[in-house]
């Protein structure tokens, strides 16, 4: 059990019959009346973030989770591979549970968010960037640059991304997983 003033930003509680880690929160102490806490919760079940309002001083129950280094393998119809950096066991993982699937190249080191206690895998997260190859663009046309055009290209992950007009065949390029968009070209 833990109170209110342990909150911190990325804590594990479990709220509403599901895990939700804290992705932000506010200490809030009006003129008047008690104080609270204001926070946002996200689910790692669904990954749905909700506003939630804790009285300060509320008892809410910590999850204990850990954050092991895992290598993506390969994908089948079951679902998607992962090899412990560490003890190179292998695990199973449904497609819900990534975030970014599109973005999975196979070598690629991800982290896997695991609850200590039931030992389920909650979630796998891929590094902020990655770096991957432009397989397919149409070229861009001179001097179609008035308002930063984009095109589409398709990535050697399979997935399909809006990319600057000078992208073509071949290039590195590095994508934030967040948003799903271009960042820059990747230095070679």
């Amino acid at each position: 059990m833990a109170s209110t003033a342990d909150f911190r930003n990325g804590l594990v509680i479990e709220f509403n019959g599901d895990l939700h880690v804290i992705v932000q929160f506010q200490h809030v102490k009006p003129g008047k009346g008690p104080a609270f806490v204001r926070t946002k919760l996200k689910s790692l079940k669904t990954g749905r973030v909700i506003d939630n309002t804790f009285s300060s001083g509320t008892k809410v129950n910590v999850a204990r989770v850990e954050r092991r280094p895992y290598q993506y393998l390969y994908r089948d119809d079951m679902g998607y591979y992962f090899m412990h950096l560490e003890t190179f066991e292998q695990i199973h993982v449904n497609e819900e549970v990534i975030d970014s699937p599109e973005f999975l190249k196979e070598g690629q080191n991800v982290e896997v968010v695991i609850h200590a206690d039931t030992d389920t895998v909650l979630s796998v997260e891929l590094p902020q960037f990655v770096v991957v190859e432009v397989t397919y663009t149409e070229p861009g046309l001179r001097g179609d640059t008035a308002n930063n055009a984009l095109k589409q290209a398709k990535i050697e992950t399979g997935s399909t991304i809006m990319v600057p007009l000078f992208i073509n065949v071949g290039d590195k390029i590095r994508i934030d997983t967040g948003n799903k968009s271009y960042i820059e070209r990747a230095k070679s």
